[in-house]
């Protein structure tokens, strides 16, 4: 099992910047693909980026292509997110997801979450 600790909201205007950090418990951090979503008051969660276990493979939502950037440090158990040119629709909380695989069965994880909030 891994426990995962976001770091890194807050408040920004919009056009800022932010990096988000996820701290991730234990010594198998590298047979883990991670990930981040986001969840606005009243919407349903929604998928942002995602790094595969080697971080050679990236994915994103296209609502955020060209301005996030997701990146891991398995020597850190860190995953990264530098989010650019942020817009008041960025406006989420963000959870750290953490995805292993063993045999056939998958098990996921979450963080608590943290607030990021872009003023307009």
């Amino acid at each position: 099992q891994v426990q995962l600790v976001e770091s890194g909201g807050g408040l920004v205007q919009a056009g800022g910047s932010l990096r988000l950090s996820c701290a991730a418990s234990g010594r198998t951090f590298s047979r883990y693909a991670m990930g981040w979503f986001r969840q606005a008051p009243g919407k349903e969660r929604q998928f942002v980026a995602s790094v595969s276990m080697s971080g050679y493979n990236t994915y994103y939502a296209d609502s955020v292509k060209g301005r996030f950037t997701i990146s891991r440090d398995n020597a850190k158990n860190t995953v990264y997110l530098q989010m650019n040119s942020l817009k008041p629709e960025d406006t989420a909380v963000y959870y750290c997801h953490a995805e292993i695989t063993r045999g056939a069965r998958s098990f996921a994880y979450w963080g608590q979450g943290t607030q990021v909030t872009v003023s307009s």
